[in-house]
């Protein structure tokens, strides 16, 4: 078929395109094959009536008559088995395959979004091609269709069932990508308007955007040229630099930049991932606190937010950055400064429905990195926290149904912390670092009386075994081996327990008269770190690694991958290290308390369920 298409002059048959469409050829295909263009390739197939029929799912293997709402696409059936209805409905997409960066959390999303609409009395259609997801339950839709999340096939199923608009907020980035190409062919998408998600999505429309509304933001430039790296970096600043490509979700491509031979691999990288839109290449900046806003706005009106921020500091994707809400540590003034510039952004974005703004705050100083004009992934982290419920109640402002105008998640009488789950165990020889590329495999939301408690809960229940023989601390740059000299004394004073350290942070720790038992890094004697580690008298490692390290040195790298290998605890973030110290000396194991998610939100009697 690829032959028979490529050689083919003139006009387009019937035969051909089914028999394409049959093997599965899409329109872009067919037209890069025969000189096309997809738009050409489409409008022929509308002149000869070729679409796709939906026969139903048969899920009793034909023992009895099946009688479901499952339908799949296909060009090999003569019919559809079920004809569209003539009620009001919407078309929700999907998040897709379950994958780094997209995963239940979208999915939980999607199922509220249709769960709202049908109790607003109008038929919900789902589009999706993952059936692990929830949102392919029999259950939880009028009419589920199996097939990819593309624009042709979207545009295909609202030529037939005419929905009164498509939800492209709920699903993550794969339908929030397609949102320029619907619109443009004619589709009402639901709630912000195409354009608006584009000025967003694009890291250049939406720096200026910035720039208009004199919000701060990292200094940026636009590449278009990657030879002159040289006076890219001197205008920003010099090193180091973060390198983000448009229209990608878990910071694929997106890398931090040490040095200019690093960064011509990265923006090439970069590129090749997001081809179609430009490449932003902005200062990064150093020990500063990343800070989340999730919100829900109506026609450019705040009606829900909540302010989370990371115990990591920026640096470390935020679907990988242990969350915190309400935040602990932030200054008043930091706070009414994130929702002012929020509130601006809906505005001028004249949003309706879900989206979140991430922040970097250093000091008092506030900065934007990023708005996504779509639920993210902390969406169903501060439904649960708060109780009230943000993807339903975007999913109402956009079908003009509302219902909540507000909730108050600064004052909870308790605290909800989101960690991270990896799969760095089953991933032989990956460096267990974190980095602007998101990592992480799944997620632990619990809630605690205090901080200390809702991240032990937390971590405790994403696998952290308490350390109970001793500790390794491995501190790389010097700052941080002196940055950490409380918490090194809170464990062996305060937790009782042996410290181990390598060379550099043993001398540091001797300096402020703090006993440690020296250990080599990766030699292959009894006093090695790896050793120690293998025999059972280190059963916690804090190993934090040197953001760049242009000899290659190998030790930390056999550290961090030892203690995965093993099934020791590790920590490679500072200021998550020393959370966790903290907590520890606040709480033993066994003075946690584990409640039920219910008893916490009627300790607040203003929480709206």
């Amino acid at each position: 078929m690829h032959q028979r298409l490529a050689v083919h002059r003139g006009e387009l048959d019937y035969e051909l395109l089914l028999d394409a469409k049959r093997l599965g050829f899409s329109d872009a295909k067919i037209a890069r094959l025969t000189n096309f263009s997809a738009k050409a390739v489409r409008e022929r197939r509308r002149e000869l009536d070729l679409f796709p029929h939906y026969p139903q799912i048969d899920t009793l293997a034909a023992e009895f008559p099946a009688e479901t709402n499952y339908t799949y696409a296909t060009y090999h059936a003569q019919s559809s088995d079920l004809e569209p209805s003539w009620r009001k409905k919407v078309l929700v997409l999907g998040s897709g395959a379950y994958r780094i960066g997209s995963s239940v959390e979208f999915d939980w999303c999607c199922v509220n979004a249709v769960q709202a609409a049908r109790e607003s009395g109008i038929e919900a259609m789902m589009m999706n091609y993952n059936p692990e997801t929830v949102s392919t339950d029999y259950d939880q839709c009028d009419k589920l269709i199996f097939d990819e999340l593309s624009a042709e096939a979207v545009l295909d199923l609202c030529e037939r069932e005419k929905p009164l608009g498509v939800v492209i907020s709920m699903g993550g980035q794969i339908p929030n990508t397609l949102a320029m190409r619907l619109s443009e062919n004619g589709v009402p998408i639901l709630g912000t308007s195409s354009e608006n998600v584009d000025r967003a999505e694009d890291r250049s429309k939406f720096s200026a955007l910035l720039d208009k509304l004199d919000i701060d933001q990292p200094r940026w430039t636009h590449v278009t040229d990657v030879s002159n790296v040289d006076a890219i970096v001197d205008e920003l600043g010099g090193f180091p630099v973060l390198v983000r490509p448009s229209y990608v979700l878990s910071g694929s491509a997106m890398s931090v930049a040490h040095e200019v031979h690093e960064l011509h691999w990265i923006l090439d990288r970069a590129i090749d991932v997001s081809p179609e839109h430009p490449v932003v290449v902005s200062k990064f900046e150093t020990h500063a606190r990343e800070i989340e806003f999730d919100a829900v706005a109506d026609q450019g009106r705040l009606v829900l937010w909540a302010i989370s921020e990371h115990v990591e500091d920026a640096g470390v994707h935020s679907g990988d950055a242990t969350l915190v809400l309400p935040p602990q540590s932030l200054y008043i003034s930091t706070l009414r400064r994130i929702k002012h510039i929020s509130a601006e952004l809906a505005r001028a974005l004249n949003i309706t429905g879900p989206f979140n703004v991430q922040f970097l705050a250093k000091s008092n100083s506030v900065k934007v990195i990023e708005c996504n004009l779509r639920a993210s992934r902390s969406f169903p982290f501060v439904s649960k926290v708060t109780g009230v419920n943000f993807a339903r109640e975007a999913m109402r402002r956009m079908l003009g149904t509302a219902k909540h105008n507000s909730v108050n998640s600064l004052d909870l009488d308790y605290v909800g912390v989101k960690v991270p789950m990896f799969s760095f165990s089953r991933l032989v020889g990956a460096d267990p670092v974190l980095g602007v590329e998101m990592a992480s495999t799944g997620e632990v939301g619990c809630i605690g009386d205090d901080l200390s408690e809702a991240l032990l809960l937390g971590l405790l229940a994403a696998g952290f075994k308490m350390p109970r023989n001793g500790v390794l601390l491995s501190l790389g740059p010097i700052s941080d081996k002196y940055w950490f000299t409380d918490e090194a004394r809170s464990i062996a004073d305060d937790l009782k327990l042996p410290l181990y350290a390598t060379e550099g942070t043993a001398e540091a720790l001797e300096a402020v008269g703090i006993d440690c038992t020296r250990v080599g890094k990766a030699d292959d004697d009894g006093g090695s770190a790896l050793a120690a580690m293998d025999d059972g008298r280190i059963d916690m490692v804090i190993n934090i690694p040197r953001s760049y390290d242009d000899l290659g040195r190998p030790d930390g790298y056999l550290i961090r991958r030892r203690a995965v290998d093993i099934g020791i605890p590790l920590i490679t973030d500072l200021q998550l290290a020393r959370a966790v110290i903290n907590a520890l000396k606040e709480h033993s194991q066994e003075d946690l308390h584990v409640r039920a998610w219910g008893d916490y939100l009627e300790r607040d009697v203003r929480v709206l369920i």
